[in-house]
């Protein structure tokens, strides 16, 4: 999609962090932006912030991890913008217990917010893309955690979800004019290790949820503090519209844990190499 100007978008989680830095940047390249998120005061304070700046904007409160708001959501948008031709699938949550601490409640919280409302999003937003016949653009947030298993298990297991989502659905929607891509930030100033905020009350008192005062262990004390001094979502966002104009397969915010990623693939490689000549022992 070269020309984003008159383009309608809609994005999730977009009060607050990277999506907030997402519809900021499409609204700066003159497209229209549905902003949804389930926070409503965040959402309407950063709707009205935007609006003030004569972005043509619009919010909708919205659990992304129940089917049926995100399909109210979709309505919405129609209503207010007539079609939609971008769909940012980027709302998340950290969380849903280590091993010895999960449990059902939390792998419901972090596969509905993380991986399933992906799933809808595209089920529910790609058949309106189409629909309009002038293409669009699919982006999902997935995560480096979605190429190396570097947090904790639900995470990753939702993150690569996404990212094999966002790889088996970009052939089969090329034909269709509609581009995906996959967004796979580091660390990014956003409120993820404050993920408690945005627990739906069905779920209050059944997730186990780390206290960020309190964190157990180094390595999240340093991504703690990672993330407070990371990368400016609004340069994320500008990486994204780039990313929709050029269809890029992939949108990486910066190079740190590349080295990361060659040593998984490495080892992948290896496993390939000991069978390669190997004749049966028996």
């Amino acid at each position: 999609m070269q020309d984003l100007a008159g383009k309608v978008a809609f994005v999730t989680g977009a009060a607050s962090g990277i999506g907030l830095g997402i519809a900021e940047a499409l609204a700066q390249a003159g497209v229209k932006v549905m902003m949804a998120d389930i926070e409503a005061d965040a959402l309407e304070r950063e709707v009205a912030r935007l609006a003030a700046t004569n972005a043509d904007v619009a919010g909708v409160r919205a659990d992304v991890s129940l089917k049926a708001e995100l399909q109210a959501a979709a309505q919405a948008t129609i209503e207010r913008f007539g079609k939609v031709h971008i769909l940012v699938n980027n709302a998340g949550v950290g969380g849903g217990g280590d091993y010895g601490d999960w449990n059902d409640a939390g792998w419901d919280w972090v596969i509905g917010v993380n991986l399933m409302s992906v799933v809808w999003g595209v089920e529910i937003f790609g058949p309106l893309i189409e629909k309009h016949g002038e293409g669009g653009h699919i982006v999902s947030t997935a995560s480096m955690a979605g190429l190396i298993a570097a947090v904790a298990p639900g995470y990753n297991v939702t993150k690569y979800g996404v990212v094999a989502l966002s790889e088996g659905l970009r052939p089969k929607l090329a034909p269709k004019g509609i581009g995906v891509s996959v967004l796979c930030p580091g660390f990014i100033r956003t409120r993820i290790m404050e993920s408690a905020r945005a627990l739906p009350e069905r779920l209050a008192g059944k997730v186990a949820l780390p206290d960020p005062s309190a964190l157990p262990n180094e390595f999240a004390v340093l991504a703690a503090q990672a993330i407070q001094n990371g990368i400016d979502p609004l340069y994320v966002g500008e990486l994204v519209v780039e990313a929709i104009e050029g269809d890029w397969p992939y949108i990486f915010t910066d190079t740190n844990f590349e080295a990361a990623v060659d040593l998984r693939f490495a080892a992948i490689k290896a496993g390939f190499d000991r069978i390669r000549g190997r004749k049966p022992r028996y």
